[in-house]
C-alpha cells in the first residue's frame, strides 16, 4: 500500500509539473479579404500568397519562442459593414496581433475607423488604394504595400494621353475605390490635355447599365474608362457597352484587371481593351517570390499576390522586432524596412529572426518593391498597362 501510495503521489505530482507549463500558444494574424464580393475571384489567390509567408516562417521554426504563426481567414466582402465585422471578430475574438487586410478600400476605412486604430492594432493592406486612406487619423497604425490611386489615375491619364487616347469618357463606382480613382484620372489627363467627355458615377449590381451608357456617349468620346470590378458591375458595363456598340475602345483600372472579363466576354471581343494594374519592381526579391509562390502552386501573376505577400512577410517581421507586443507592431513596421540594414529577401525568415535576436538592424526588400513606408503609411509604386491575348493578360507598356 505505502509503494502504491507513493506512486500515486509521484503521478500526481508529475501531472502537475505539466500542467504548470502551458503549451505554446499560436501567434494570430488577420487575413482580411474579399471572399465574397465583386473581387471575390482574386482574393483567394491573394490570401495564399499571405499564406505562403506564414508557412515559410513556421518552416524556418517559428515566432517568437518558437510559436506557430497562423493567418485567420474572414471575409470583408469589400463592403465597409463587411469589413468592421470581420475586424471585429479578428481582434475581439480570435485575438489577433496585426492584420493583413481588407482588400478594398471602403472596408480598410471603415475597419481601421472603426475597430483596429481603436484598438491600436497595426493594418497592412495589400490592395485598399483609395486617396482617403492617406488621410486616416491612424495614429500610425494604417499601412499599405501598394501605391495609392493618386499615383495610378495620374499615371495611366499620362500613359494614355501619350498613347493617343484624347477624348474619353469615365464610369466609376460610387464608392471609395471608383471615387478616387476616378478624380485622380481626370485631374491629370486634363492637366495633360485631354478631354473628359463624359464623366458620371454609378451605383452597383444594377441589371442595366444602358441609360449610363448613353449618357456617356453623348459627348462624343470613343474610348470608356471604367473604374470598377472586373468581377462585378465593371464586367456588366463593359459588356452591355459591347453589345450596344457604345464606344470602340475600353479602359480599365486595376479592379478591371480579371480573369472574368475572357472567359465571359471572350478575349476576341476585347481586343481594344487596356487595364492599368501595379506590377513588381524587377529585382531579386521579386524572383524569389515569384518561384516559391510558384512551387506552392500559386501564379505569380495573379493581381496583388507580390503585396499580399509582403503586407503577410513583414508584420510577421514586426511581430519578432516587437517582441509580440501587439502595441509595438506598427513602429516596428517602420524599423523592419526603412533602407537601413541588413536586406533580408522574401522567404529569409530565419536569417531576420537571428539578426533581430542580435539586436541588428534589418532591411526587408519585398517582392513589391522597397517598402519604405513615408508619413502617411504609403509606398510608392510601379504600374504597367495590360492588354489581353488569348487567356492572358500581358504588359503593353510601363507607367509613369
Amino acid at each position: 500500500m505505502k509503494t502504491k501510495a507513493l506512486a500515486l503521489v509521484g503521478g500526481l505530482m508529475a501531472a502537475t509539473a505539466l500542467a504548470a507549463a502551458p503549451a505554446k500558444a499560436d501567434v494570430k494574424i488577420g487575413l482580411l479579404g474579399g471572399v465574397s464580393g465583386p473581387i471575390a475571384a482574386m482574393a483567394p489567390a491573394m490570401i495564399d500568397a499571405a499564406q505562403l509567408a506564414f508557412a515559410q516562417v513556421n518552416e524556418q521554426g517559428g515566432i517568437l519562442a518558437g510559436e506557430k504563426l497562423v493567418g485567420v481567414v474572414g471575409d470583408s466582402a469589400c463592403s465597409p459593414q463587411g469589413g468592421t465585422d470581420a475586424a471585429t471578430k479578428a481582434v475581439n475574438i480570435e485575438g489577433v496581433v496585426a492584420v493583413v487586410g481588407p482588400h478594398c478600400s471602403g472596408a480598410v476605412l471603415a475597419a481601421a475607423g472603426s475597430v483596429t486604430v481603436p484598438a491600436g492594432i497595426a493594418m497592412v493592406t495589400p490592395s485598399g488604394t483609395s486617396p482617403e486612406i492617406s488621410g486616416l487619423d491612424d495614429k500610425d497604425t494604417v499601412f499599405r504595400t501598394v501605391p495609392s490611386d493618386d499615383y495610378q489615375g495620374r499615371a495611366l491619364a499620362r500613359t494614355l494621353k501619350e498613347q493617343g487616347y484624347a477624348k474619353v469618357a469615365v464610369a466609376y463606382l460610387n464608392n471609395d475605390y471608383g471615387t478616387g480613382l476616378a478624380n485622380a484620372f481626370k485631374a491629370e489627363f486634363e492637366a495633360q490635355g485631354g478631354e473628359v467627355a463624359g464623366f458620371a458615377a454609378h451605383e452597383a449590381d444594377k441589371a442595366s447599365y444602358r441609360s449610363n451608357l448613353a449618357d456617356l456617349s453623348s459627348g462624343g468620346a470613343d474610348t470608356l474608362v471604367i473604374f470598377d470590378y472586373g468581377d462585378g458591375t465593371g464586367l456588366t458595363i463593359l459588356r452591355q457597352a459591347l453589345e450596344n456598340g457604345f464606344f470602340e475602345k475600353f479602359v480599365g483600372g486595376d479592379g478591371m484587371k480579371s480573369d472574368a472579363l475572357f472567359k465571359e466576354l471572350g478575349s476576341d471581343n476585347l481586343t481594344t481593351f487596356v487595364a492599368s494594374s501595379p506590377v513588381g519592381e524587377k529585382s531579386d526579391a521579386l524572383d524569389v517570390f515569384n518561384e516559391a509562390f510558384k512551387a506552392a502552386g500559386g501564379d505569380p501573376d495573379a493581381i496583388f499576390v507580390n503585396t499580399s505577400y509582403d503586407a503577410a512577410f513583414l508584420l510577421a517581421l514586426a511581430v519578432e522586432k516587437a517582441g509580440g507586443d501587439k502595441a509595438g507592431v506598427a513602429a516596428a513596421l517602420r524599423e523592419v524596412s526603412n533602407g537601413e540594414g541588413e536586406a533580408i529577401l522574401p522567404g529569409e525568415w530565419a536569417k531576420a529572426k537571428a539578426l533581430i535576436a542580435e539586436g541588428k538592424a534589418i532591411d526587408y526588400k519585398g517582392a513589391a518593391g522597397d517598402h519604405n513606408f513615408d508619413a502617411n503609411g504609403d509606398v510608392p509604386g510601379t504600374y504597367a498597362l495590360f492588354k489581353i491575348e488569348g487567356d492572358a493578360f500581358t504588359v503593353v507598356s510601363e507607367m509613369k
